[in-house]
């Protein structure tokens, strides 16, 4: 309880230096609003324009809302606490933050899972995809999506009651054993899932590639098809993993006492695993031109002009 103390006093101190508020604030600002934008221009598409309505664009759709909701109430939520920094004078505010830090959070990862499988579906079984991933199978998705988080929430609090001590920094990140249980379900099943189901995608967009090639016997063409979709996956689980994966192995081994991490090392992974919701946007909206034209027609107001909600975005 001492060193709690003794770090809470430490970081205010640290942050009454004028520097340094004007720095964090303008980081969050500016890392909020490319969240907020970013993740608008996907919402505002998907409810826009009719085109878009198919169920794997709501399960982005729904990635689009926890993301947009991550910059809007958590980021400002961590900035505020980290300029107070003791806990005993902001008690409610960094309750709240934590309630939506892992609501919103685990929603997004497991979004990002659920577009995984349906990404699989997509490459793996074209011609079964339309049914096995419709609208009723989507909207079960979300609500799964966002109910297991809760879930996850309301135990983590209930087993919380009691456990506060109001002389505690308010820190970004629980140590406690009920955390390392949420974590295993909120980000390494997930994570798990993710990983096996973009291999298995690659291992059979590979398979296809030479099946085409052996005949159209067109290997420039097909080689330049199989280099896209090589990075493109790359992409796809590379900033996810570079995203998240030091914040949940620090405090892994946080909890488990393996050595000792730097409370200051642990909240930057989380300010870069929050950062995940700004890149969310690019990589899973910016690699598909239909949605790029619906970017470019929203951004240049062309929507206000008229109905074109019907619009041929192909």
């Amino acid at each position: 309880m001492v060193e709690d103390q003794r770090l809470c006093n430490e970081s205010l101190e640290l942050h009454r230096q004028t520097v340094t508020y004007y720095a964090l604030s303008v980081f969050v600002v500016s890392l909020s609003l490319l969240i907020i934008c970013g993740n608008l221009l996907v919402i505002i598409s998907v409810i826009y324009f009719k085109q878009l309505h198919t169920p794997t664009n709501y399960l982005i759709l729904s990635l689009a809302v926890t993301d947009l909701l991550v910059g809007a109430l958590v980021l400002p939520f961590s900035a505020i606490l980290s300029v107070r920094s003791c806990w005993y004078s902001s008690y409610l505010l960094c309750k709240m933050r934590g309630f939506f830090d892992m609501l919103l959070c685990t929603s997004s990862i497991l979004n990002l899972c659920f577009i995984s499988v349906d990404r699989y579906y997509a490459v793996c079984h074209p011609l079964t995809h339309r049914s096995k991933i419709n609208v009723h199978v989507a909207l079960t998705m979300i609500l799964v999506s966002w109910a297991i988080p809760a879930l996850l929430v309301i135990v983590i609090t209930v087993h919380g009651i009691g456990k506060d001590n109001p002389s505690w920094r308010c820190r970004i990140f629980l140590g406690t054993k009920e955390s390392t249980t949420g974590s295993i379900f909120a980000f390494y099943i997930p994570a798990f899932i993710i990983l096996t189901i973009y291999l298995k995608i690659l291992v059979v967009a590979k398979k296809q590639a030479r099946r085409i090639q052996n005949t159209m016997k067109s290997g420039a063409t097909v080689s330049q098809m199989d280099k896209k979709a090589n990075i493109t996956l790359a992409i796809i689980m590379g900033v996810f993993l570079m995203c998240w994966t030091p914040f949940f192995l620090s405090i892994g081994f946080y909890r488990m006492e393996i050595f000792t991490v730097p409370d200051i090392i642990i909240e930057s992974f989380k300010w870069l695993g929050w950062s995940n919701s700004m890149l969310n946007p690019l990589v899973y909206a910016f690699f598909y031109r239909w949605f790029r034209r619906a970017f470019k027609m929203i951004i240049h107001g062309k929507i206000f002009e008229g109905d074109f909600s019907n619009t041929n975005l192909l």
